[in-house]
């Protein structure tokens, strides 16, 4: 039997929430991809497991379309095994990662595969040298049959689904400039594609090793897979243990750290698409509805405060000019030693120095 407390406290240490500082080569996170939404994305989750993010470090990093279409940073020297980490499972699974695209091609009698397959031909033939993705949009819609496309009734044009396209673009061996909006593509100098992901970057290792105990089911939310498909390729080399009275797995080699974790007192300003809180079971990070409401909305999700290994606040960052306010919705009155770390120590200046403002002005509701 383990507690919520030791599944935080696991997961906080196995993803490096309580380091001082680290690189990009020891930075677990990126194994399985920092999700780079938002202001506060993929280089606010380094800092915040203490990796400075220089010049020379974003050199190293490549942005890719990845786990459910969003953009994630990698290692660049990781990028061909992740390519073949990221690859849908089977055409079933393609066909879900797709979503409504999957409907017309199978009318069409295209396989889902086949059909990333041909995106990807046309991407790599489309993108020679950087391009704005609308004016790669444009010309995929001349060369791809009706099958692909799509009227877009708010842009009264024909544009190619959304899911494929995003999909596709690792395929091709294509990756996003970072800062860019609307994004630009170009092609990933030297791109190979691996054979294998290895287990490293095996994402249902990775999800097993960074925020489990898991279940099939969780980790197929959170790849947009079929259960069917992630089950086939369930680890063999795991210990089943029950959280909350459901039985759930991690690997066997971390089962000790499981169980005989240490207490963490981190305090750090999570970003609102940090991995840690991308976990598919979100009562066990939040087990108040009311909260996790406030946390995870339809629409404009805040940051959220940890605290301690476990989630005890949002915030909510307001950037004007060459100043920052930083509204902090706790959950529970904070102890001086929180709300110190939060306001007069390293979290509020360190998202000050990464939001690019010489001042940052903190207000702690309650």
């Amino acid at each position: 039997m383990i507690d919520r407390r030791q599944v935080l406290h696991f997961r906080v240490q196995a993803q490096q929430l309580d380091r001082p500082g680290g690189t990009l080569a020891d930075t677990a996170i990126l194994d399985i991809g920092a999700q780079d939404t938002g202001p506060d994305g993929g280089r606010w989750a380094l800092a915040v497991r203490g990796v400075e993010a220089s010049a020379s470090a974003l050199a190293d990093l490549v942005l890719l379309w990845t786990v459910r279409g969003a953009p994630h940073l990698y290692r660049r020297a990781d990028v061909g095994a992740v390519a073949a980490a990221v690859a849908p499972y089977s055409d079933a699974d393609a066909g879900k990662r797709i979503y409504d695209a999957a409907k017309p091609l199978r009318a069409a009698g295209i396989g889902n595969l086949a059909a990333l397959d041909e995106v990807a031909a046309r991407l790599r033939d489309v993108v020679t040298t950087p391009t704005v993705k609308g004016d790669v949009s444009g010309r995929l819609a001349e060369l791809l049959p009706q099958p692909y496309l799509r009227f877009c009734r708010p842009c009264a044009a024909t544009h190619i689904y959304e899911m494929p396209f995003r999909l596709a673009a690792v395929r091709a061996g294509l990756e996003l400039r970072p800062d860019t909006s609307p994004p630009v593509l170009h092609r990933i100098p030297g791109f190979t594609r691996a054979a294998t992901s290895g287990d490293r970057f095996d994402l249902i290792r990775a999800y097993l090793r960074l925020l489990g105990p898991a279940t099939p089911q969780q980790v197929a939310d959170y790849l947009d897979a079929p259960v069917r498909d992630v089950k086939a390729r369930w680890p063999e080399d795991v210990t089943e243990v029950r959280v909350d009275g459901e039985a759930r797995s991690v690997l066997a080699a971390d089962a000790p750290a499981l169980v005989c974790c240490d207490d963490t007192t981190a305090v750090r300003l999570l970003g609102p698409y940090d991995l840690f809180l991308q976990a598919r079971d979100r009562a066990t990070l939040v087990p108040d509805a009311a909260h996790a409401k406030e946390l995870w909305p339809v629409l404009g999700r805040p940051g959220a405060v940890l605290a301690g290994g476990e989630l005890v606040g949002t915030w909510r960052p307001r950037k004007s000019g060459r100043t920052m306010k930083l509204a902090v919705r706790p959950w529970r009155k904070l102890s001086a030693a929180t709300r110190d770390s939060i306001v007069a120590q390293a979290q509020a200046q360190r998202l000050a120095a990464h939001r690019g403002v010489s001042r940052v002005d903190v207000d702690v509701a309650g």
